[in-house]
C-alpha cells in the first residue's frame, strides 16, 4: 500500500497473527494528558485488528534518528533490543511481544535482512499520570486520590529497590553514562540552543564539571546497585481506577542507583510547583514532600540524600530544556538551573532547603 509508514509491517503481522492482521489499523498513539512536554524519541503507533470476532491491539514503536546518541541504526537497534529483553522482568511493566526490523521491500523480519528496528508491546488501558498534574495545576487542589497515588508510587519504587544486586561493573557504567551518554547529562546539554538568554556554553560546562565530580564521588558505591526502571516519569505511568497502574518504557538498563527513579519522578513535582506558584509551595510541594517521606520510610535508604544530586541535575536539565518544554518562561528555567547547581554544590540534598536552593544567585 502506498504511504505506509512501516514497509513490510502488514506482511509480518499476517505471517505472525493470520491474514486478518494484514488489514490492521495503524494510527499514531497521541498523548492526551498534557501539552507541556513536546517531542520524544519516537511516536508510538496503535496497531489494531479483529480476528475471528476477537479484537487485538498492540503498540509499535521505533526510535527516531537524531541526536541523543541515536545517530546510527545500531544505536537505535540497541535501545529496542534492550527494551525487549528487559520489559518483562520489571513488575507492572507492559509486556513486550516481539522485536524485529523493517525492510524496504518484503515482510518485516525478526532479525535477518534488517533495516530499521521496531518493538511491539501489548496495549494497556490507562491515562498518563501527567494528566493528574494538569488537573491539579488547573484546580490548585489535591484530592485524596492524589495522595493515594503518590504513596502507591513510592511503595512501588521502595519494593523495586529493596534488594541489592551484585555486578562487577554495572554501577560504574550507570554513573559514567549519567554524566556522559547521549541520552543523559552530556547529550541533553549538547541539545540546548545556546546562546539563548542566560543560557550559554559556559553555564552548561559548569553543570557538567560539577556532575563529573559526583561521578568520581559515587562510582565505587556499587553497594547501591538495585533493579530500577530508569525513566520513571509521569508520561511513563498509566493509571486506571484508584491506584492501579502500569509502567512503560523502561530505559538504559535494568540496574542502577535507586536515586535515578526517585529523581525522575520528584523533579516533576518541583517543575509544576514552579509553573503554577513561581516557588516551591502549594499542592505540588506537598506531594513531593509526601512522596519523598514515604519512599524514605518504606525503602530505608539512608544514603539517598547523599547520592541523588547528579540524578536531580540530569532531570532538571531535561525539564529546563526548551527543546522538550518550549512553553516555559526564562524565570522558570533560571529557577531550575539554580536548583540543579545548588544540589550539585551541596554534600547532601535536603528537601526542606529547596526554597534556599531556588534563591541562590546567578544564573
Amino acid at each position: 500500500m502506498s504511504g505506509e509508514p512501516f514497509p513490510g509491517l502488514r506482511e509480518y503481522l499476517a505471517g505472525r497473527y493470520g491474514p486478518e492482521a494484514r488489514e490492521a489499523a495503524v494510527v499514531p498513539l497521541g498523548m492526551k494528558a498534557s501539552g507541556v512536554k513536546q517531542g520524544g524519541y519516537g511516536v508510538p503507533y496503535r496497531v489494531s485488528w479483529t480476528s475471528g470476532g476477537t479484537a487485538r491491539t498492540l503498540v509499535l514503536e521505533t526510535v527516531r534518528p537524531g541526536q541523543f546518541g541515536h545517530e546510527d541504526r545500531s544505536d537505535r537497534a540497541g535501545i529496542l533490543l534492550r527494551a525487549f529483553d528487559e520489559y518483562g522482568s520489571l513488575p507492572r511493566h507492559v509486556a513486550a511481544v516481539d522485536v524485529g526490523a523493517l525492510r524496504a521491500e518484503g515482510p518485516a523480519v525478526s532479525l535477518g535482512g534488517t533495516g530499521e528496528f521496531f518493538i511491539l508491546t501489548d496495549f494497556v488501558e490507562g491515562e498518563p499520570y501527567a494528566g493528574d498534574f494538569e488537573r491539579i495545576a488547573e484546580s490548585g487542589l489535591i484530592e485524596a486520590l492524589d495522595r493515594e497515588r503518590v504513596e502507591a508510587l513510592a511503595d512501588y519504587l521502595a519494593g523495586l529497590h529493596r534488594q541489592p544486586v551484585a555486578h562487577p561493573s554495572w554501577y560504574r557504567r550507570r554513573m559514567r553514562e549519567l554524566v556522559g551518554s547521549g541520552e543523559c547529562l552530556a547529550g541533553v546539554a549538547d541539545s540546548y540552543p545556546v546562546p539563548s538568554g542566560f543560557l550559554d556554553a559556559a553555564l552548561l560546562e559548569l553543570v557538567e564539571r560539577l556532575a563529573l565530580a559526583w561521578r568520581y564521588r559515587l562510582r565505587d558505591r556499587s553497594d547501591r546497585l538495585r533493579t530500577i526502571h530508569g525513566d520513571f516519569h509521569p508520561w511513563n505511568i498509566l493509571f486506571r481506577s484508584g491506584s492501579d497502574f502500569t509502567v512503560l518504557d523502561r530505559s538504559r538498563g535494568a540496574l542502577g542507583d535507586p536515586a535515578d527513579d526517585v529523581a525522575s519522578l520528584s523533579i516533576n513535582f518541583l517543575f509544576y510547583a514552579l509553573r503554577t506558584r513561581g516557588e516551591f509551595d502549594g499542592p505540588f510541594a506537598e506531594l513531593l514532600r509526601l512522596f519523598w517521606r514515604r519512599y524514605r520510610e518504606r525503602s530505608g535508604d539512608l544514603e539517598l540524600a547523599a547520592a541523588v544530586a547528579p540524578h536531580f541535575a540530569f532531570r532538571a536539565l531535561v525539564v529546563a530544556n526548551p527543546i522538550w518544554y518550549p512553553k516555559e518562561s526564562e524565570r522558570l528555567r533560571r529557577q531550575l538551573f539554580r536548583f540543579l547547581l545548588s544540589v550539585l554544590e551541596a554534600d547532601r540534598f535536603e528537601i526542606d532547603r529547596i526554597p534556599e536552593y531556588l534563591a541562590r544567585g546567578a544564573p
